[in-house]
């Protein structure tokens, strides 16, 4: 069925809009914010999206939600397929104030597939209300996965997450970072705790981990991505993510986690 053509007319009775969108490895959106509530989804590929306050690393089966007005930048990791709704005001009010992490389950990559062959969910349609509820209801019953990395925000703290993201350098121990930045170790982990919620050593951890996702979705092999993170063997990279994904490396992305439907436009 072709999708019913709109006009300026019938905008103020959308609810929902749509957009799919190839993205080449690399490829950055700039920084950017929306009028409406967006949900920014890949069905293939990894991608990171960055703002002030965090970032949030999304394979396929996750995505993130970004309130509208959040200035933001989309980076993608590998060839990526983009599929993004953009929620009207009134639908996105008891979802999040601030940027997360969601789980897209069978049911909500259903209703993303329906919204992106419509383009548009109208409010005058009857099904088209019914879908734009049952998405609203998919989100606001949301997990919470492991792949957000909350920014710390003082100067100090700041210079230590840039020193822990070192691609291929050991996670330094919190003492000597603390005296790299100029602070003592209590300091320094009372004001990453306070901060981003986290440990110095639980930041870095989430940091490399989140990096050797990224990097295992370009295609780079176990190995490289365990030295470039930090890792000091392989092994030790794929324990660390089998305790935080859940899997192996190697199963993840094989199950479809790393991969993605492979139906969508």
């Amino acid at each position: 069925m072709s999708p019913i053509r709109h006009t300026a007319a019938d905008e103020p009775f959308f609810l929902v809009r749509s957009l799919a969108a190839r993205h080449e490895a690399g490829r950055s959106t700039g920084r950017h914010a929306h009028g409406w509530g967006q949900l920014i989804y890949c069905s293939q590929g990894v991608m990171t999206v960055w703002t002030q306050t965090g970032s949030w690393v999304a394979p396929p089966l996750w995505a993130i939600w970004v309130p509208a007005g959040v200035a933001h930048e989309i980076r993608f990791a590998g060839p990526s397929a983009l599929r993004t709704l953009y929620l009207r005001g009134d639908l996105a009010g008891d979802l999040p104030a601030g940027c997360a992490a969601m789980t897209v389950s069978a049911l909500m990559r259903e209703l993303i597939l329906r919204t992106m062959d419509l383009r548009m969910l109208d409010e005058r349609q009857p099904v088209h209300r019914a879908l734009a509820s049952l998405i609203v209801a998919e989100l606001k019953r949301h997990d919470a996965p492991p792949f957000d990395l909350p920014s710390p925000t003082s100067e100090a703290t700041r210079r230590a997450a840039e020193i822990m993201q070192t691609p291929g350098a050991p996670l330094p121990g919190a003492e000597a970072l603390a005296r790299a930045v100029g602070l003592s170790g209590r300091t320094l982990e009372r004001r990453f705790q306070r901060e981003t919620g986290l440990t110095v050593a639980g930041w870095g951890r989430q940091a490399r981990l989140l990096q050797g996702l990224r990097g295992l979705a370009a295609g780079e092999p176990v190995k490289r991505v365990a030295g470039m993170a930090g890792y000091r063997s392989a092994s030790a990279f794929v324990a660390a993510f089998r305790a935080a994904f859940g899997q192996t490396p190697g199963r993840y992305f094989n199950s479809g986690a790393g991969s993605g439907p492979t139906a969508w436009p």
